[in-house]
């Protein structure tokens, strides 16, 4: 009983299963990570209706001083950036940070709560390490419902 080969015909369709199994994972994997890409100290923001800043055309990223609810200091440079520093090593770090990039963007980053004095203590500390100018850093203000662009 010897019978022929069948002869199949070609498919010309996609399947596209694995398709949609990569995209499932790349969803869960991008879901997961997503958190862990925010860094830095919670704080709560003042809103503005300020302009964003151009882009920095620098190669180091700008200085950030975050000032919590607790009136603690932590900077976005350095060894541990979550651990909060006392004024004399926030003057050295930032210091050494300007001895390289002596126009490096200087931005503070203080939360709603915090006492204005902390926050020009701050600044007098960033004045001191080599700070030519300083930035604030602000939340947007919610769009009005009826303001249209």
């Amino acid at each position: 009983m010897n019978t022929a080969p069948r002869k199949r015909r070609l498919m010309g369709e996609i399947n596209v299963v694995p398709l949609i199994d990569v995209m499932l994972v790349l969803l869960i994997i991008f879901m997961a990570t997503a958190p862990l890409l925010t860094q830095g100290v919670k704080v709560d923001l003042p809103q503005a209706g300020a302009k964003p800043l151009p882009p920095s055309r620098e190669k180091e990223p700008a200085v950030i001083l975050s000032i919590d609810r607790q009136a603690r200091m932590f900077l976005n440079i350095g060894r541990s950036p979550k651990q909060a520093l006392d004024d004399a090593a926030l003057q050295a770090t930032v210091a050494k940070a300007l001895a390289t990039a002596p126009d490096r963007d200087i931005l503070i980053n203080a939360d709603t709560s915090v006492a204005y004095g902390r926050v020009v203590t701050a600044m007098v500390i960033l004045e001191r390490a080599g700070a030519k100018k300083v930035g604030f850093l602000t939340a947007p203000l919610p769009e009005e419902a009826g303001r249209r662009p």
